[in-house]
Parts: C-alpha cells; structure tokens; sequence
C-alpha cells in the first residue's frame, strides 16, 4: 500500500484544520502510519508460518489458525486507518467545490468573490467538517470493538487449544512471539483511544466557539434594541436656540421673575431733586 501517496493527500488537510487537527494528523501519521509500516508489519510477517499445532493431521493447523485468528491485526488496522482517514477527504472535496464555485462567479460578476476565504469553516463547510470528526472517532471506535469481540479482549495467549475438524481431539496450538505482539497491539489500541479523545476535544472546540460567537451576535442585537428603545432625549434646548436672546436658558422660572421685577423697580424709581 503506498503510504506516502495518503500522507501527501491529507497534508492538504492540515492547512483547514484546527489545532487538534493537526495534533491528530500527526498522531496518525507518527504514532500509528509510522508504526504499522515500519514495525507491525514485520512483527506479523510470521503469524501464518510460524503457527504450530502438536498434531501431524492435514488440514488441523490451517482451521485452528482460522479459529484463532479469524482476521489478521495487520489487514484489520489497514483498514482502520483507510477508514479514519476517509472523512478527511470529505473537507477537501468541499474546499475545492467553494474554490470552483467563487471563480464561476468571479466570471459573471467581474472580480469579486462570492467567498472571502473558501476554506473558512463557516456554514456548510462548518457542518462538513464536524460531520468528518464524528466519523473519524466512530470508525475507530467501531474497529476497537471489532477488534475487542474477535480476539475476546486485547491479549493473545501463549497457549490456545482447539478442537474443530479435522482434528483428531483436543490439540495445543502455538503463535509466534505472542508478548512482543500483545505489545504492539496495546499500542495501536492506547493510539486509537487518543485519536479518538483528540476529535472529541475538537468537536467540543467547534461547537463552544460556535456557541459563544451566537451568544455574542445575540448580546450585541439586544444592546443595540435597548438603545433604541431607550434613546436619551434633550432635557433643555440646545444653547444655539439662545443666541438672540439675553435670557440665560439655564436659568429657572423663578429666577427670570424674579429679574423682571428688578428691572420694573429701577424702570419707576425717581430720584428728588
């Protein structure tokens, strides 16, 4: 399988992914890609040849291995990482449905842009890009549980015993470096379940961001209707409507009485010659 080929293909990814994104995409590559095609992949190259039964009959060690090992952990985490890996295309597919729907309008319109950033997460492409963090944990979720059901938990006994035709009676069988096995698969696992943790931490992060921002929409319109529910009006007339006139507008009732009667006394005062 050419890994290098979906490495370079969910790179383009990394760019409209969050933070946790890109932790996930490198926890992908680094501690679970990595692994399996360096490691994993030769510690298994052997579970078929070095598989013994203390029996001689033909046919007994070929249906005991099918027992005991229905699907190989090699094939199964292949395909768990093709799975995982899928939902990520879904974004991309998106992105470049935008790009070639803003330069279609870009055309007719003349130069401006129907979106200002494509790769913005903002109305489909926000619910696209959830979509793909629910499917990203509910495949490795549903692997670990494949995985969990068909091996009867996540150890591999030094011992089996089997006993299906065409066995003659109950035989031993034998797998090779059974410990240095179970260790490799623990780690897939713990991989798994912090693959899983990191999209649910992300999903947490879109959905709270998404949330707040609505909260904060929704404060400013309620502020801006209770200012205009409750303009302030002029308690006095403004001073221009003043300039003609010598009455102080800032004066009260009683005091501009109270100066009519001065001038009407100094008006009928005498002076006695």
């Amino acid at each position: 399988m050419n890994w290098s080929g979906l490495e370079s293909l969910l790179s383009g990814v990394n760019k409209y992914s969050t933070a946790f994104g890109r932790i996930w995409l490198s926890m992908v590559f680094v501690f679970r890609v990595l692994v399996f095609v360096v490691a994993a992949q030769r510690v298994w190259g052997d579970e078929n040849k070095d598989f013994v039964c203390n029996t001689r009959q033909p046919g007994c060690t070929n249906v005991c291995y099918d027992h005991i090992f229905p699907i190989s952990h090699i094939r199964l985490w292949a395909l768990q990482l093709i799975f995982i890996t899928c939902p990520s295309f879904m974004v991309m597919a998106h992105v470049k449905f935008r790009e070639g729907k803003d330069k279609k309008y870009e055309s007719l319109h003349h130069g401006s842009h129907l979106y200002a950033n494509p790769g913005k997460k903002r109305g489909g492409l926000w619910w696209t890009y959830l979509l793909s963090l629910v499917f990203k944990s509910g495949f490795d979720a549903s692997f670990l549980y494949i995985l969990y059901r068909i091996y009867h938990g996540y150890d591999l006994p030094r011992l089996s015993k089997c006993s299906l035709e065409p066995c003659p009676n109950t035989v031993d069988c034998f797998i090779s470096r059974p410990t240095e096995k179970k260790i490799f698969m623990l780690f897939m696992v713990v991989s798994s379940i912090l693959c899983i943790f990191m999209c649910i931490c992300e999903m947490v992060y879109l959905i709270g961001k998404r949330i707040s921002k609505l909260l904060r929409i929704r404060h400013e319109n309620q502020r801006l209707i209770f200012a205009d529910q409750h303009e302030l009006t002029d308690l006095a007339p403004p001073r221009s409507m003043y300039r003609n006139r010598k009455t102080d507008p800032t004066l009260t009732d009683s005091q501009l009485s109270l100066n009519k009667r001065e001038k009407v006394r100094e008006g009928t005062t005498t002076t006695t010659l």
